[in-house]
């Protein structure tokens, strides 16, 4: 399977090509319902994580929220 390279939370990373958001945040060990991706300066609706697929050169941002008080 082809490699393509992302850039994510200012790291270069390799995933399999096809891999799609909702991969990029759970390799990140992150929870899908406790974030908000941006990819290449747009928001990702979090009903779509499964369906947008990363793409080679991609700039992704992926930013949990925190509770607290």
């Amino acid at each position: 399977m082809e490699k393509i390279t992302c850039t994510v939370n200012g790291q270069e990373t390799a995933f399999a090509e096809g891999s799609t958001m909702e991969d990029v945040v759970r390799s990140l060990g992150a929870d899908p319902a406790k974030v908000v991706v941006e990819r290449n300066a747009v928001i990702v609706p979090r009903e779509k994580f499964a369906a947008v697929e990363a793409g080679e050169g991609d700039v992704i941002e992926v930013v949990q929220f925190v509770g607290g008080g």
